[in-house]
């Protein structure tokens, strides 16, 4: 099984493929379009603006390899912002195309409140997910981010509450995404790279539930 870690010049990079090391599964850091199509798996890290994120993908001729993968029902892994940019458009400092893998908008956060939204928040989920397996409902996880993905119903897998309902995990078929740091989030955060680990080895596709198709984020 290889996973490699999508390397765009930006984002979060050394905690990532340490947590990927503690589970024991080695993660390779590739920006090779060659090496991506012989992953099993691809995770796209966080911590950078969707625009410049983006840019820096198709810049390197990382977004067709991308989007082989997701079609050839190979593993995407999007983190913080690697998820947003699964989605279709983003709003942050003008209008950018995403990867379109998922079916909705990244918006900003409600005025009013502190951003970044930065610290732990609970996750919720009505339904049951491989990704969630052993997680306890209202587990905290380490959030960092101004945007959030208003997910279609059906791509939402969990929740939380940061002045209103945001996905914060949301997945269909073979592309997965969360938007807090695993990396950074303990124990939970390590077994959710764990579950995503034993999803690749699989083989099998996580199916939504039908609480969670339901389900608006």
């Amino acid at each position: 099984m290889k996973i490699a870690v999508v390397d765009y010049g930006l984002g979060n990079l050394g905690s990532v493929l340490k947590a990927f090391r503690h589970v024991g599964v080695p993660a390779e850091l590739t920006g090779d379009p060659a090496a991506l199509r012989r992953a099993d798996a691809l995770v796209l890290p966080g911590d950078a603006a969707f625009g410049a994120a983006i840019g820096e993908i198709r810049a390197r001729g990382l977004e067709a390899p991308i989007l082989q993968a997701a079609a050839e029902g190979r593993w995407i892994f999007g983190i913080c912002i690697g998820m947003q940019l699964l989605f279709e458009e983003s709003d942050e400092h003008g209008r950018h195309r995403g990867l379109g893998l998922l079916a909705g908008r990244v918006r900003r956060l409600a005025a009013g409140l502190p951003v970044p939204h930065m610290g732990w928040n609970r996750l919720r989920w009505p339904g049951p997910h491989p990704l969630l397996s052993g997680i306890e409902p209202g587990s905290h996880v380490y959030f960092v981010h101004s945007y959030f993905c208003d997910a279609a119903p059906d791509t939402t897998v969990a929740t939380t509450d940061y002045g209103r309902d945001f996905a914060a995990i949301a997945g269909r078929d073979n592309v997965l995404g969360v938007q807090f740091h695993p990396e950074k989030s303990q124990d939970v955060g390590l077994r959710l790279i764990a579950n995503f680990v034993q999803i690749v080895a699989g083989g099998a596709r996580p199916q939504l539930s039908a609480a969670n198709a339901g389900r608006s984020a």
